[in-house]
């Protein structure tokens, strides 16, 4: 499936009717083709609005909520980025349009491995994918302009928090996995973090260990 003109206008569309309205998230988000990261029965789903399984029991996520996650990290061009959760390598590859560097980590080394090859295939040299427990974040490369978690903590975690610099921003879903979660952006300042309430979502926990593949 090709992302043809028609298709491209529909997602585009699907975008700013949810609130998807900053250019160069959007510019970003039309460059990578959600396709190249969703594999089999599913392919043909790639450009709808909706989450999609991936190996290992987790999910692709919905494009609108790739996007307003994206739009609430207003990451500038010099900026360095930390994901926890790799899982396709979809969200990795949109930050990678708009930082200078990013990081992203996921328990399950094949869902790592096969996010590098997409990497490799489409050019994005500026990505590094590592099997990590993302709960832990990346000590050796912090502080980060940027840290976006895509699975669902209580709480955002603690060593997250003390690896994002002053004046950075965290955006993570937070809440109970089995309940409606809400998503919020945190904002580092100088005498401790603001915290502000986005949307509710649903994201799969954020779970400590590394996963059996």
């Amino acid at each position: 499936m090709s992302f043809d003109a028609d298709a491209k206008m529909r997602f585009l569309y699907a975008l700013r009717s949810h609130g998807v309205t900053d250019a160069r998230v959007l510019e970003a988000m039309e460059k990578i083709d959600r396709a190249r990261f969703v594999k089999g029965l599913f392919a043909e789903r790639a450009y709808a609005d909706m989450p999609l399984p991936i190996a290992c029991g987790q999910t692709i996520s919905q494009p609108s909520v790739v996007g307003l996650m994206t739009q609430a990290l207003d990451v500038q061009p010099r900026d360095k980025v930390l994901e926890v959760g790799c899982g396709s390598g979809y969200q990795a590859a949109i930050l990678s349009q708009l930082a200078r560097r990013v990081y992203t980590v996921d328990r399950f080394r094949s869902l790592v491995t096969e996010a590098r090859g997409i990497f490799a295939e489409m050019d994005l040299p500026n990505i590094t994918a590592i099997t990590a427990d993302g709960s832990f974040g990346l000590p050796e490369q912090a502080p980060f302009d940027r840290i976006v978690v895509t699975a669902a903590a209580e709480d955002p975690p603690g060593p997250l928090l003390a690896q994002l610099r002053p004046g950075g921003i965290m955006v993570l879903p937070v809440g109970q996995s089995d309940a409606v979660q809400s998503l919020i952006r945190v904002t580092r300042t100088e005498s401790g973090f603001d915290y502000e309430e986005l949307r509710s979502v649903r994201f799969v926990p954020l779970v400590e260990g590394l996963g059996q593949d």
